[in-house]
């Protein structure tokens, strides 16, 4: 099904304070603390991650955050073998909505046919994957840890990587609460009631259109994690 993508293009910005980045971080990470998080709420938290590190990267090229000693050059060596692992579970999202939209597309097919047996198959793949990609966050949630004696650029890049995985983990626990649940599950109903075919079809819908925007949204955070190592390794080799 072809569905519009909601936009997720930055507006344009003057030139970041850290002050500001801190500030955008603290309520970017009140917003997926809150108990009435929403799919839009992480569409959003996407978007706003990649002005958030847009900001850090300016602030990198300031001559204050040069490296200075060898203690600066190793905690942004452990930075970059960070973000390079961060970069592999960004993109390993971006596959997994692929994949939960794909899915999504077969479950509308089943239901208009009325096929149960497959809807219910659909429905495990769904949230096997899920399952799966959480298997993910186990260890990158282990080593995002603040190091409060490392430098301040160091502690925005590492509170960045520590939001972008709490974003990323509370993604999947939303998605797989779209299905999970039986008496609130969007084609539990299509079993037993055929009349509410169309709106749970419907819902199926939204819900494609919604991970198609978790996709853009992790495609653009991806190339911009991709500048931000590019201006680490820059700022190593000056």
């Amino acid at each position: 099904m072809a569905c519009h993508l909601r936009s997720i293009s930055l507006p344009s910005r003057a030139h970041s304070s850290e002050a500001e980045v801190v500030e955008e971080l603290c309520s970017l990470e009140a917003s997926i603390s809150s108990p009435s998080l929403t799919i839009d709420t992480m569409c959003d938290g996407l978007r706003r991650l990649e002005g958030i590190y847009s900001g850090v990267e300016e602030i990198t090229h300031l001559p204050s955050n040069q490296v200075q000693c060898s203690q600066q050059k190793k905690m942004l060596d452990g930075e970059m073998e960070s973000s390079l692992e961060l970069l592999d579970l960004c993109n390993t999202m971006q596959e997994i909505f692929v994949e939960l939209k794909d899915i999504i597309q077969e479950l509308q097919v089943a239901l208009r046919k009325g096929d149960d047996a497959t809807l219910q198959a659909k429905i495990q793949s769904y949230s096997r994957l899920v399952k799966k990609a959480r298997q993910h966050f186990k260890k990158a949630s282990k080593k995002a840890t603040s190091d409060k004696t490392a430098c301040s650029m160091v502690r925005l890049l590492t509170k960045a990587r520590e939001i972008t995985i709490s974003l990323l983990e509370s993604t999947l626990q939303l998605l797989s609460k779209q299905i999970e649940k039986p008496k609130q599950s969007l084609v539990s109903k299509a079993f037993y009631k055929r009349k509410v075919v169309a709106c749970e079809e419907g819902q199926l819908q939204a819900l494609e259109c919604s991970i198609g925007d978790l996709e853009s949204g992790a495609g653009h955070l991806f190339r911009i994690l991709v500048q931000s190592r590019v201006s680490l390794l820059n700022i190593l080799s000056s």
